[in-house]
């Protein structure tokens, strides 16, 4: 097939985060099935018009909203297409309104508090409570891909009529056994250094803790702000390439994660992959990724919570090795080559 993808950010793109990833990981793999892939996306500062990565076609054209007025002339010029995939990042692009050949609508999740953090007064009112239920019911009846039951159910409640699940892989092979950890007790952080991502509430709830270290990998505006009000215990990596990740994620005895809305928490799986546990917020997108009791502990979305879990589980050795365990396995459920096979099919069913 040839397959059209729109999203605004690409993998090179300097704010991509996971869903440029999953998106990336699964184009990738429809190339290697022998499909024609192109992602059409904005243009950022220093980036090439037209590239290829890993077999994928990139295209890109306006801004950061100039994207959404080009993607129709770009869509028009196009040729033997068979199917377009319409991903949504907030402000959807629209393709039920001239798109006339079968489409997919990709959803990670939907925007709802992040309007708060992204958006000035009005607009982050009139986004959360006007545009964005307005603009999604457009697209009710086009088959939606999304990667979590908390995104498929925030869908149904829209009235989305034919929503699945594909679920995000991961990019490490799974330990086979629990991993020797640091001798000191040590809590992670890994993500974007943004208000979204919650990164002063991890160290807040590390510090009322009271316990071990923290070490924290990941850029942002918040970085200056951060390290004023850490602790000398807590350790700032920055960015690290993804052997350095892993090897943090198989040293540390847990990751934090708190945030706002997740589409699903691909680092949640990538620690648990590495004999990792995840105390995650009990939000959208990480009560998926982490089965509280289980693989991990879901908290109330406050430091003090988090930071009685941290405590816990630094106590009760035989709970956190357990949760270790349970982690190790449940990572081993998810592939991006299972993933990709998915894709394909619902590619293939929707272009008939």
């Amino acid at each position: 097939m040839n397959v059209l993808f729109i999203n605004w950010k690409d993998i090179t793109h300097p704010e991509a985060g996971g869903a440029e990833v999953y998106t990336h990981e699964i184009c990738k793999r429809l190339v290697k099935q022998g499909n024609e892939v192109t992602l059409f996306t904005s243009r950022y500062k220093g980036a090439l018009e037209e590239e290829e990565i890993d077999g994928v076609k990139i295209v890109r054209d306006g801004g950061r909203i100039g994207v959404y007025l080009k993607v129709k002339k770009f869509y028009r010029a196009s040729r033997d297409l068979d199917v377009v995939v319409d991903e949504v990042n907030t402000r959807p692009f629209m393709t039920v309104d001239f798109v006339k050949i079968p489409k997919v609508c990709l959803i990670h999740q939907l925007a709802r508090e992040y309007w708060f953090y992204k958006t000035p007064f009005p607009l982050n009112y009139i986004g959360r409570y006007l545009l964005e239920d307005r603009w999604l019911r457009k697209y009710r009846n086009i088959k939606t891909i999304t990667v979590s039951p908390s995104t498929k159910n925030d869908l149904m409640e829209l009235g989305f009529r034919d929503v699945e699940i594909v679920y995000n892989g991961i990019g490490v092979e799974p330990l086979e056994r629990i991993p020797s950890k640091e001798d000191d007790f040590t809590v992670l952080f890994i993500g974007r250094l943004s208000p979204t991502k919650k990164p002063l509430d991890a160290i807040e709830s590390f510090k009322l803790a009271g316990v071990g270290k923290m070490w924290i990998v990941g850029r942002g505006n918040l970085e200056e702000k951060l390290k004023k009000r850490s602790p000398s215990n807590v350790t700032f990596f920055g960015y690290v390439s993804e052997e350095k990740k892993y090897e943090l994620m198989r040293r540390a005895h847990l990751l934090l994660v708190p945030g706002v809305r997740e589409g699903w928490g691909r680092v949640v799986i990538e620690a648990n992959a590495m004999g990792t546990p995840a105390i995650g917020y009990d939000i959208p997108g990480l009560r998926d990724s982490i089965c509280d009791g289980k693989t991990g502990l879901l908290c109330d979305p406050n430091p003090r919570a988090m930071a009685e879990n941290i405590k816990m589980l630094y106590e009760d050795e035989g709970l956190r090795k357990r949760l270790s365990e349970n982690a190790l396995k449940w990572s081993k459920n998810f592939s991006w080559d299972e993933s990709a096979k998915r894709f394909y099919e619902i590619l293939k069913e929707v272009a008939g």
